[in-house]
């Protein structure tokens, strides 16, 4: 069923006809200006500070995360991540040609292959399109070289995230998405702030409740930029 099909059912649920001329035009202006939000201050900081509070509220909500100097650093981390956790060395990958490039020949004990995830999968490696600082959020839209099933399916997720990519605050993340969609937006955007959790049965923490149980951020120091001392206000 279209968009459109859809929205003309709801419409005669609701007994209401098309919009007039005037709230339609005033929709349309409010989508193309695309209005901020309320910023917080925390996101306002200097490139070192703002990539550290990324960190740093990420590792909050239960997320663990490296630093490594360049991509082609990504297959020894990772390969140390998994001894370290007692996981195997089979996994799926996103098909993102940036993933594709890493020199996985380095670490031939790795098993990768590159498709979407399935429920068997029990370690996943995601392209992160961007981080929100202000809340150590993974912003992880969905196209065909970053399937959605791999933030769900698999027990473990890695996700590969470059340093230049961190952003202070949502708003900017919706921009990159828009400038580098051409405007369109993907069919879905996943914000993935640590592991899966709930605390929904007799409020104690479950981690893996409704996704991966662990959360691994291998974030690649390639912004100069963000590089210097930290110095937040």
């Amino acid at each position: 069923m279209s968009k459109d099909a859809i929205l003309g059912a709801i419409r005669r649920g609701l007994r209401r006809g098309p919009l007039p001329p005037d709230q339609a035009a005033m929709l349309t202006g409010r989508l193309e200006r695309h209005p901020r939000h309320l910023i917080p201050a925390r996101s306002r900081l200097p490139r070192p500070a703002q990539v550290a509070l990324f960190v740093r509220n990420a590792e909050k909500e239960f997320a663990t995360v490296e630093r490594v100097p360049d991509l082609a650093a990504v297959p020894a981390a990772l390969a140390d991540y998994l001894a370290a956790q007692n996981l195997p060395t089979r996994l799926v990958m996103a098909p993102h040609p940036e993933l594709r490039a890493i020199p996985w020949q380095d670490r031939p004990l790795l098993q990768i292959e590159a498709r979407r995830a399935e429920a068997t999968d029990l370690v996943g490696v995601q392209h992160g399109f961007a981080g929100i600082a202000e809340t150590g959020t993974l912003m992880l839209p969905s196209d065909p070289a970053r399937p959605t099933t791999l933030n769900l399916l698999p027990d473990t997720a890695v996700v590969v995230l470059r340093a230049s990519r961190i952003l202070g605050a949502y708003e900017e993340g919706w921009d990159l998405l828009r400038a580098e969609g051409g405007g369109a937006m993907p069919r879905a955007v996943m914000l993935v702030t640590g592991p899966s959790r709930s605390a929904d049965i007799e409020q104690t923490l479950e981690l893996g409740a409704h996704g991966p149980r662990r959360l691994h951020i291998l974030l690649v120091e390639d912004d100069p930029a963000a590089l210097g001392p930290v110095a937040e206000g």
